[in-house]
């Protein structure tokens, strides 16, 4: 140390009031061993050389306890994890099941301490029974082996179903099943084949086929929860349900001749409702007709008969006067209707007569009278009884 450097330390600790470093006797480092320490370091980091053992591996076990804190920080904040809204969290500790999260972010011990599996509960999945979709392509192609089954009656038939399902329990999807899918598949097959089995191949390919895919719907769900899968079905569509290409064409003609039947029946049924309401209208009118008739009829027997009774009282009181005026009428009704006229033939004189007008001039006459007087009798009767009454008033 120079004389400069050592008068200036004596001349600071002669007066204390005026200490930078304050009132403790401490003295400041040296500019040199700051300088000296900082490069040992800076040599320490990057490679350089050190000045003394001591200090080199000092240096050295400081920089390790650096990228130590940070390595622990960085696999800290690798725990963190989110859940978006369609998913489910589970966590895994050391393999077995810790817990589930639901969405937001969350924090777990990470790898290989904890692990995570997020699983999609709102995706609406799919799987097909008897045929396989190609993607990207339109061409389905079909699996005789899961397809073909037995009817009730001893038919084959060629049955595709889709179904679609999603996922319910996240933990038991994960666990409880080595493959939930072929599962469900296997499940499926399983169910149409027992319901098939218990119907006839027209109910199946016909009149029930919706009523088929809500009992393979029904009864796959409730072995899914025997098995606790975690998976619930959402719904079973049956995509085709033929009789085998073999006997198809069979099949087709049985199908039309139903079909021809159903048609005849309607127009049958058509016809007939044609033809009834016609029918029930023409026995109403013959039954009108029929009273009319029968109205008539009588009330012309009961005229006829009162005439008669008339008649033969006034036969009783003058019968030589009363075969006399029926005589003339007779012959008046019996001439008055033939165009015949009758002449005396020891007659001298005879003018000529327009004999046919005079006739017909008559016989209109005769016919409007008989008309009127009918018309104007309370019991409907002939003039004749109209004349006979008149008679026995006076």
């Amino acid at each position: 140390m120079s004389q400069k450097q050592t008068g200036a330390s004596m001349a600071w600790n002669d007066k204390d009031n005026q200490n930078p470093w304050g009132g403790n006797k401490q003295t400041p480092p040296e500019l040199e061993e700051v300088i000296k320490d900082f490069k040992n370091k800076f040599n320490t980091r990057f490679g350089g050389g050190s000045s003394g053992k001591g200090g080199v591996s000092k240096a050295a076990r400081g920089s390790f306890k650096y990228f130590i804190i940070l390595a622990v920080l960085l696999w800290l904040l690798s725990g963190i994890y989110i859940i978006d809204p369609a998913e489910r969290g589970v966590v895994l500790r050391f393999g077995a099941f810790q817990t589930a999260t639901s969405q937001g972010p969350h924090w777990h011990i990470p790898y290989p301490i904890e692990t995570v599996y997020k699983v999609n509960v709102e995706r609406i999945r799919a799987t097909e029974i008897g045929f396989r979709n190609i993607q990207n392509s339109s061409y389905s192609g079909a699996v005789s082996s899961e397809s073909l089954m037995l009817t009730k009656d001893e038919n084959m038939v060629d049955v595709k179903l889709a179904v679609q399902y999603k996922i319910a329990d996240a933990q038991a999807y994960l666990f409880n099943v080595f493959n939930p899918e072929l599962t469900l598949s296997h499940v499926v097959q399983s169910v149409i084949r027992q319901v098939v089995g218990d119907n006839t191949m027209d109910h199946v390919l016909t009149t029930g086929r919706e009523q088929v895919a809500q009992e393979v719907k029904r009864h796959s769900q409730a072995l899914l929860n025997e098995y606790n899968t975690g998976l619930i079905i959402t719904a079973v569509t049956m995509q085709d349900a033929q009789p085998p290409i073999q006997v198809k064409a069979s099949f087709d003609d049985v199908v039309k001749a139903r079909e021809d039947e159903q048609r005849y029946i309607n127009e049958a049924k058509a016809y007939a409702n044609d033809i009834v309401p016609k029918a029930r209208g023409a026995s109403q009118r013959l039954i009108a007709e029929a009273e009319a008739y029968k109205s008539q009829v009588v009330s012309k027997s009961e005229g006829e008969a009162y005439r008669f009774t008339k008649i033969l009282t006034e036969y009783l009181k003058a019968p030589v006067v009363t075969k006399e005026r029926l005589y003339r009428e007779t012959l008046e009704e019996v001439l008055g209707s033939t165009s015949k006229v009758i002449v005396d033939s020891n007659s001298n004189s005879l003018m000529y007569l327009p004999i046919d007008q005079l006739i017909n001039t008559s016989r209109t006459s005769r016919s409007s009278s008989s008309v009127t007087t009918f018309q104007d009798s309370p019991t409907g009767q002939s003039n004749d009884g109209s004349v006979l009454r008149s008679r026995e008033n006076r």
